[in-house]
């Protein structure tokens, strides 16, 4: 049986206090979070693998629509050749693409893959004052040597937020980059990067774009970026106050309509490197498809892009705007 034939048997992550966490059944939905905030979940939850799902109930949401992924896209030191965690095939299960995630309750227990569908259900702890759920997701190893780990962490205080962190593990070859990117921020149709004293857009960066591919990466620097004190914040929201009439292509697939609320979503890193930079690029029509975006090109890929420090990472929340 596949693992999505297995998923249709698999007992859904339930609420345990302010978290949403599995629930430990032989089959159960890997999916953790906050019960009626932010949430996270990996693969076989529908959709493509090697991404990790978002998830935000509170924007009226069905509960598997998803608002964006986020890959796992390491690169060798001394490399440019980038893995891609979504589009790699998978050597521990031939056939599929995508590497397959795992989860585990402690970073020492993710060397060999595990089940998805035996999900760990997080720790629960406290954490300067502040209650915590904590899981760690295992990687499958990528073709250019790169085996890495991300730790993903919930803050009771803080319900629209995830905390994530990528860490190399023991094995693998030295990082010179371990980017966790955002891959569909068109989704929500975000046209405008909010930067320090600026706010940008596709029609501003790159002028009469069409086709089906994706344009180049626009790239801002720190010094671009707002300030929370320490903290490098970059935001991004639609440009539309009236996303839900929009016309759509017929041939649009059903999953790329805009539901719910219009959000902002935020990025934050506490301790910037001097050279971090965000990376944008856009596209014209959504992904594998010629279904043309309405309005125009939108941000697609979103990344925070620094030289690799053993856990480094990135706040993320999305906060309704209505």
């Amino acid at each position: 049986m596949s693992s999505a034939e297995r998923f249709t048997e698999a007992e859904p992550a339930t609420a345990d206090g302010i978290w949403l966490r599995p629930t430990g059944a032989a089959a159960a939905e890997p999916r953790w979070g906050h019960a009626d905030g932010m949430q996270i979940g990996i693969h076989p939850i529908p959709g493509p693998r090697g991404l990790l799902r978002v998830f935000t109930p509170y924007l009226d949401h069905p509960r598997e629509r998803l608002v964006n992924f986020i890959a796992v896209e390491p690169i060798p030191r001394g490399e440019d050749r980038r893995g891609y965690s979504e589009l790699e095939p998978s050597s521990l299960d031939p056939g599929e693409n995508g590497k397959r995630f795992w989860s585990g309750d402690e970073p020492d227990g993710l060397a060999a893959p595990r089940d998805p569908l035996a999900p760990s259900r997080g720790v629960v702890e406290t954490i300067d004052g502040v209650e915590t759920l904590t899981v760690w997701i295992g990687v499958e190893r990528f073709d250019n040597g790169a085996d890495v780990r991300v730790r993903v962490r919930f803050r009771a205080d803080r319900p629209r937020e995830v905390e994530v962190a990528g860490f190399e593990n023991e094995g693998s070859v030295p990082l010179q980059r371990l980017v966790l990117t955002a891959t569909m921020c068109n989704w929500a149709r975000l046209r405008r990067l909010e930067l320090a004293d600026r706010t940008v857009t596709p029609a501003e960066l790159w002028p009469g774009f069409e086709g089906t591919g994706f344009t180049e990466h626009g790239r801002f620097g720190l010094a671009e970026l707002r300030r929370e004190g320490w903290t490098a914040v970059v935001s991004a929201i639609g440009d539309e106050e009236d996303p839900w009439s929009v016309a759509y292509a017929d041939y649009t697939a059903e999953h790329w309509r805009f539901v719910g609320l219009r959000s902002r979503q935020t990025w934050r890193v506490d301790d910037p490197h001097p050279e971090l930079e965000v990376l944008v690029n856009a596209r014209w029509s959504y992904w594998a498809s010629a279904s043309e975006i309405p309005g125009g090109p939108a941000f697609e890929n979103f990344e925070i892009s620094e030289p690799f420090r053993q856990g480094a990472g990135f706040r993320f929340a999305v906060e309704p705007l209505d």
